[in-house]
């Protein structure tokens, strides 16, 4: 059987949070990004022109069993863009994972943590910085 044709690439992740406020704001105030839908209190749609993050409110602990979430990427257009997201995110008392470096691939990045212990990834990642 033959593989269908190449997918679009991550464009959605879903996130349950129990501080749907903390989490919203630091999608929209510090990274940058827009409601894009919000169909009732527990639940937000946010983008950034061509992405979309669902986040919705868990009404109780995750099940220990349950999936869990390694991390997630915005991508950046820059090296230079690395460093200075950096920066802000420190500047806003944002917890670091990992202090910006330059991959074997030419990539670089660092991790932060967001609310909810969700760790985020801010690369410039060469072959798709530019889309």
């Amino acid at each position: 059987m033959r593989r269908p044709p190449a997918t679009a690439g991550m464009r959605h992740v879903a996130l349950n949070v129990r501080d749907l406020d903390a989490a919203e704001r630091f999608y929209v105030e510090l990274l940058g990004m827009r409601v894009e839908w919000r169909p009732d209190a527990d639940n937000v749609y946010l983008t950034s022109g061509n992405d979309n993050l669902a986040l919705h409110r868990a009404g109780h602990e995750p099940d220990p069993a349950a999936q869990t979430l390694d991390h997630i990427g915005f991508i950046l257009k820059t090296p230079d863009d690395v460093d200075a997201w950096h920066e802000f995110l420190l500047g806003h008392d944002v917890k670091m994972k990992s202090e910006p470096r330059t991959h074997r691939d030419g990539a670089r990045s660092f991790y932060c943590l967001a609310p909810q212990n969700v760790t985020v990834q801010m690369i410039f990642h060469p072959p798709i910085a530019d889309r």
